[in-house]
């Protein structure tokens, strides 16, 4: 299997598995604080993944990359505290569709920061993409909440952390750049968690350690793609997760998408057709001339 479609995969993986944490931290924090959220959501993941570090014989620290590690977190805190807010403010979809100007934010940073080549269908799919979350949206009608800003400005601060991350895949694996986030995160984390201290119920504590759980397996996922392919290829699928989020927001919390929720995620849908049919054909052209240069 060719390293592009390979990455499709695994950024389908990523959105499914995010979108499935988004949920059972939404359903969590019907009693939890968002605080002890992220604080139980990063301290689970890294109990998760603490075998493994074991196993490595803590060789999974070793990174010439401490200082933008460290810094990464320090912009995922407020990200992770403004997505969780919102998660109680704003219906699940439309949280999932404002959260799809990360894509069009991550592939100029791309442009501007990592050199990457912006080929013209990438932009289509990208441009398809955000009519189809216009006419979700519809702007004009939806209000400006304070939850609709925290979705807004946690995109900006999600944008940054994946043009660092994608910097990070050049010299770290996947798994040395989740065990510093899940490191870091669960000691600011806990400063807050700390400060707003609460008993959980077992239900609450099982919600949070699914969706560490999910969680990691989307961390992974992504982290292994942004190695894989250039950082602008894969934002177009992100789009595809708004499709996640109206069955999910539908399925656990009655919140009904409309017609026109529908009608953006088809057009969407087409988007992501068009930039996997073209990777496709991308990956055939490079086998047969590898196979002509062999020849």
């Amino acid at each position: 299997m060719h390293k592009n479609l390979f990455a499709i995969i695994l950024i389908f993986v990523s959105i499914v598995c995010g979108s499935t944490m988004g949920v059972l931290i939404k359903i969590a924090q019907f009693e939890a604080n968002i605080y002890l959220a992220a604080f139980y959501r990063f301290l689970i993941g890294f109990i998760i993944i603490f075998p493994y570090i074991l196993l490595t014989k803590f060789s999974v620290f070793k990174t010439n990359n401490l200082k933008t590690h460290f810094v990464r977190s320090i912009l995922n805190l407020p990200a992770m505290f403004l997505t969780f807010s919102a998660l109680m403010l704003v219906p699940y979809e439309k949280i999932s569709a404002l959260n799809f100007s990360v894509p069009f934010i991550v592939t100029i940073l791309a442009v501007i920061f990592l050199k990457e080549k912006i080929r013209i269908y990438r932009i289509s799919a990208l441009v398809i993409g955000f009519i189809g979350m216009l006419i979700i949206l519809r702007p004009g009608i939806i209000t400006i909440t304070y939850g609709v800003q925290m979705i807004l400005i946690a995109s900006v601060l999600w944008s940054i952390i994946i043009i660092i991350t994608k910097q990070l895949t050049e010299d770290d694996n996947s798994i040395t750049i989740l065990t510093y986030q899940y490191t870091f995160m669960t000691i600011f984390s806990a400063v807050f968690a700390i400060i707003y201290w609460q008993n959980l119920s077992l239900y609450s504590l099982i919600y949070l350690a699914l969706a560490a759980l999910v969680g990691t397996i989307s961390h992974i996922a992504l982290n292994h793609a942004y190695k894989l392919v250039d950082v602008s290829m894969t934002q177009p699928f992100s789009f595809f997760g708004l499709i996640i989020a109206s069955f999910y927001g539908y399925l656990f919390f009655d919140e009904k998408p409309d017609l026109f929720t529908w009608l953006g995620a088809f057009v969407i849908f087409i988007g992501i057709t068009i930039i996997t049919i073209r990777e496709t054909k991308l990956n055939k052209n490079l086998v047969r001339k590898k196979i002509t240069t062999i020849d």
